[in-house]
């Protein structure tokens, strides 16, 4: 599966330009640095694939995306909530997924009307629009556990809307019908590069090699996946009251049996201006390490779900068999802003945005047996596979095609 984040520093309030901004970076797309195996998360020397080429299967947007999230009050936000699958963010996505063939998942602020007899009412939600590549709706999130800033305007969402099975292409599909990348495709082409030039630069994108295709066909839907989509705060104990050790959403994630998990988030960074102006390029790795302890149930219990992301349905493993033959994972997509906005009242500090939006797997190997054929103590080898991660302050897109190598491999050092 390819995946995209699209990391950027909306403005708060400004649609139009924050709609500008997205679209810019979106064809400004991803630069391939000189290093091998590496996609850079700036604007810098290289070359760049933009959104067209790096095919995704599917595109995740911060929370509020295009709206910016400090907003202090209902009334401030009044002017720019939208209705369920209308208003500018749901119509951005709409013409956004069908361009890009992909299904596009975008966070926004919901108005929905309420009519009981002659009585009409009115709820917010801070939520998450998910349409597909005919720019259909499929689901609409709202988020559940809502942080300070919601609180002031925002319901919560309910539990029940937070997982969807997601059907995407099958892997002949994707091979059949994936148009060519023009940065391999016009080596081919000009028939001026040997096949190891040719290997070089498709190693470069970590792109699989039978992934690209210069034919075009139509979608063939053959694989559903189970996906949890979560915002932000959904992730952290409720209200900050419940224990920490409840781990509410991420026991959610191994419940359902999911094998995808899509996070719009607006996160903040626990850094002041001089310290993140510090990071430069580099990822806000305090705020890295708390989401992944937020995760820590699929670090310690054994996944259910019968095969992978980037496996057919056809491809179930019998229980017995199915650690030991190939890793169990759940994909993890953090999909979160960069960027400052205004504080929203004298008595609060600017909104510091920790950016680092990353494309991970949780994985799952049956440990190694004893010479007396005995199961060993530590029944699982847990790692963390990292596709992409940009900078705290990156604005671009943060690209993984599942079926590729990954940038960073993470052990579990577990205590003795």
């Amino acid at each position: 599966m390819r995946i995209a984040t699209l990391q950027f520093a909306p403005k708060l309030g400004d649609v139009e330009g924050n709609i500008r901004r997205a679209n810019e970076i979106l064809a400004k797309g991803k630069v391939v640095s000189s290093r091998r195996g590496f996609l850079s998360s700036t604007f810098g020397t290289g070359t760049a694939l933009d959104i067209e080429q790096l095919r995704p299967d599917v595109l995740v947007l911060p929370e509020l995306a295009l709206t910016g999230y400090n907003f202090p009050s209902a009334e401030a936000i009044k002017p720019f909530l939208e209705p369920a699958g209308k208003g500018p963010s749901a119509e951005w996505a709409r013409e956004t997924a069908k361009r890009l063939n992909c299904k596009v998942c975008i966070g926004y602020p919901e108005i929905e009307t309420l009519k009981d007899n002659d009585t009409e009412s009115t709820k917010y939600y801070n939520s998450l629009l998910i349409v597909n590549e005919h720019g259909e709706v499929l689901q609409n999130y709202r988020k559940c556990f809502l942080y300070f800033t919601d609180e002031t305007w925002a319901a919560e969402g309910s539990v029940e809307r937070g997982f969807h099975e997601l059907e995407f292409r099958s892997r002949d599909a994707q091979r059949e019908g994936a148009a060519a990348s023009d940065l391999v495709g016009n080596i081919r082409r000009e028939g001026n590069a040997d096949a190891s030039e040719v290997r070089q630069k498709e190693n470069d994108v970590h792109v699989r090699p039978d992934a690209l295709s210069s034919e075009s066909e139509p979608l063939s839907y053959q694989g559903k996946v189970a996906t949890s989509f979560g915002i932000c705060m959904d992730i952290n104990p409720y209200k900050f009251e419940a224990p920490f050790t409840a781990f509410e959403f991420a026991s959610r994630v191994l419940d359902s049996r999911s094998q995808l998990v899509i996070l719009s988030m607006a996160w903040l960074t626990m850094h002041d201006r001089a310290a993140l102006a510090a990071l430069k390029d580099n990822p806000d790795m305090e705020t890295f390490n708390y989401w992944l302890q937020r995760f820590m149930p699929l670090l310690e219990k054994e996944m259910q779900h019968a095969r992978n992301v980037d496996e057919e349905d056809g491809e179930e493993r019998s229980p017995s068999t199915q650690l030991r033959q190939k890793p169990k994972q759940v994909v993890i997509v953090f999909a979160n802003r960069s960027g400052e906005e205004p504080a929203a009242d004298d008595t609060k500090p600017p909104a510091l945005y920790a950016g680092t939006s990353t494309v991970l797997a949780v994985t799952q190997r049956a440990g190694s047996e004893s010479r007396e054929g005995v199961q060993a103590e530590n029944q699982m080898d847990v790692k963390i596979l990292c596709w992409d991660q940009l900078g705290a302050q990156d604005e671009g897109i943060c690209f993984a095609d599942t079926t590729a190598d990954p940038k960073m491999v993470f052990g579990i050092r577990r205590a003795e």
